[in-house]
């Protein structure tokens, strides 16, 4: 997996109210920040995560979101605190910076 060039505009589109948002790559994903704070990924397959924890976490189960999870050498399943962004807002910008409006401030 790659990070392209279209995949860190796609970022900053969807995220555009979030600014100043950055990002960095790191382990073939993206990291995504706003004014400095990490909120979101982009993981494993693609897919773009929302970091979240206790009740805000419930509430992206509640939208069907999915854990980000991986395999560590030992074979256990790892969980970190990041969930997928619900499928309604991969394309809403408007959701999709209200997701992340929540991240930001369930994480400081």
């Amino acid at each position: 997996m790659a990070v392209s060039a279209s995949d860190i505009e796609h970022i900053h589109d969807l995220f555009f109210e979030l600014e100043p948002l950055s990002t960095r790559k790191m382990m073939g994903g993206l990291c995504v920040y706003s004014d400095g704070q990490i909120f979101a990924l982009i993981g494993p397959g693609d897919k773009l995560f929302i970091k979240a924890k206790d009740e805000f976490a419930k509430k992206l189960l509640a939208a069907g979101s999915t854990p980000f999870t991986y395999e560590n050498k030992s074979g256990k399943q790892v969980g970190m605190p990041y969930w997928t962004l619900p499928d309604s807002a991969l394309d809403d910008p408007s959701e999709a910076c209200d997701w992340g409006r929540q991240s930001l401030i369930e994480n400081k």
